[in-house]
């Protein structure tokens, strides 16, 4: 097996993280203030993928290029190809059949976040070479999931079902696969599923139903599917966990506890973050408490106010608040703030599909 190139598919509507997807593609959302894409691109470099095909849609592509740019600063070359319609991760790999060629390639969805990279896994693919190697973890709830049903203790997988009502096991499927060019084959010879979408799980199997050798690999690290917000802020927490501390902001009178990281041209001032956090480049943390668990993006603003267990993306502010602010997800130029006018209450601007919690 010589050369091995990456997929990566950075297109769908995202609208489980509405209305935050309404403006921005989800696989650019920060967590530890990085896109989530940029972790795929970077464990594919890690593993010595130099080539790299990113699926973007007509909606967000355009920002996924402006973004992510040429691949130069992760050391890899990336070709953008466009699918016109989220027809399934199968019509997926078809779109992007003129880029891969007789390849073999590893696919990886760009809104996962898999612990510790896939370097070990690349070189299991190239060791054994089978047609496919599946990455599988328990879960508590498979019916949300491509599960895999595995033969006597646990080796080759015998079937794979998409969001299946009965689940015949607890393993669902990574979003990461690698593949021989005998993929495009099986993605041919299926049928779009009761949903219209041409389903990897079901080209995989047509590999299993062919005598083909599909591999699998159970992930004992995290994985996490960031397309939620509450996978999301576990996801932030848990790269924060892995933060060493480094505080290259101005402190004035301001206290800074364990793993934290300050952006050149952040000032804090009166201030307290406890770690592990990150404070993005230009953010003004004033009068204000940082708890663990919360990445505040450039140029944000929190003043006379508290907040823990968040993300704060690009120029958000929070402003006077009288209690705390927790287990929240800002988008972008996004104002909180309580207004010091009597009477005091609350004001609103809202989007669609918004949710406001007051505990």
């Amino acid at each position: 097996m010589q050369n091995l190139k990456g997929l990566i598919l950075s297109g769908g509507r995202g609208t489980r993280l509405r209305p935050i997807t309404h403006t921005s593609a989800k696989q650019l959302v920060p967590v530890a203030n990085k896109p989530v894409l940029f972790y795929g691109i970077e464990a594919m470099a890690a593993a010595g993928i130099r080539q790299i095909g990113i699926i973007i849609s007509p909606e967000t592509g355009d920002e996924i290029r402006a973004v992510t740019g040429d691949g130069a600063r992760f050391g890899v070359e990336i070709t953008y190809i466009v699918q016109d319609e989220p027809l399934g991760l199968a019509h997926a790999v078809l779109t992007a059949e003129p880029f891969l060629g007789d390849d073999a390639f590893v696919m990886y969805l760009g809104d996962n976040l898999l612990q510790g990279g896939i370097d070990d896994l690349v070189q299991a693919f190239r060791d054994h070479e089978p047609e496919a190697l599946i990455l599988l973890t328990p879960v508590p709830d498979p019916q949300n999931y491509g599960v895999a049903e595995l033969g006597p203790a646990g080796r080759g997988v015998v079937r794979l079902v998409e969001k299946p009502a009965d689940p015949p096991s607890d393993l669902a499927l990574v979003g990461v696969y690698m593949f021989t060019p005998l993929i495009h084959t099986a993605a041919r010879s299926i049928e779009p599923s009761p949903r219209g979408e041409l389903e990897i799980t079901d080209a995989i199997q047509w590999l299993v139903d062919e005598g083909k050798t599909v591999e699998n690999h159970v992930v004992r690290g995290w994985w996490k599917d960031t397309g939620r917000l509450d996978d999301m802020l576990e996801a932030n927490r848990l790269i924060l966990e892995t933060l060493e501390r480094r505080v290259d902001g101005e402190l004035v009178d301001a206290q800074v506890d364990g793993r934290v990281v300050v952006e050149a041209g952040a000032r804090l001032e009166r201030a307290t973050v406890r770690g592990p956090a990150i404070i993005g480049a230009g953010a003004v943390i004033h009068d204000a408490y940082i708890g663990p668990y919360t990445a505040v993006g450039d140029h944000c603003v929190v003043e006379f106010a508290e907040v823990e267990h968040s993300i704060l993306l690009e120029a958000s502010s929070v402003r006077h608040l009288d209690g705390r602010m927790e287990s929240s997800l800002l988008g972008k130029n996004v104002r909180i703030y309580r207004g010091e006018r009597q009477p005091r209450a609350y004001r609103f601007m809202v989007g669609d599909n918004s949710e406001i919690g007051i505990l």
